[in-house]
C-alpha cells in the first residue's frame, strides 16, 4: 500500500512540475534570444576573421611572387672569392 501511495504522490508531483508558468516561459524565450544573438555575433566575427586572414594571405602571396621575379643577386659566392 505504501508503494502505491508513494507512486501516486510521485506521479502527482511530476504533473505539477511539468506545468510552466507564463513568466518562466518568457524568461526562457529571452535566454534563447540572447543565445541566438551571441551565436550570430560570433559567426559574424568568424567571417570577418576569415576575410582578414584571406586578405593577408593574398598580400603575402603577391609579395612572394614579386620577390621571385626580382633579378638574382650579383654577389659572388665565398668559394669563388678565395680563388
Amino acid at each position: 500500500m505504501k508503494k502505491v501511495l508513494f507512486l501516486a504522490l510521485a506521479a502527482a508531483s511530476f504533473s505539477f512540475t511539468a506545468c510552466e508558468s507564463k513568466k518562466e516561459e518568457a524568461v526562457e524565450q529571452q535566454a534563447d534570444n540572447v543565445e541566438a544573438a551571441g551565436e550570430a555575433k560570433a559567426d559574424a566575427m568568424e567571417d570577418k576573421a576569415d576575410a582578414v586572414r584571406d586578405s593577408a594571405d593574398a598580400k603575402s602571396d603577391k609579395m612572394e611572387d614579386a620577390a621571385d621575379k626580382m633579378a638574382p643577386a650579383t654577389e659572388t659566392p665565398a668559394e669563388e672569392v678565395k680563388k
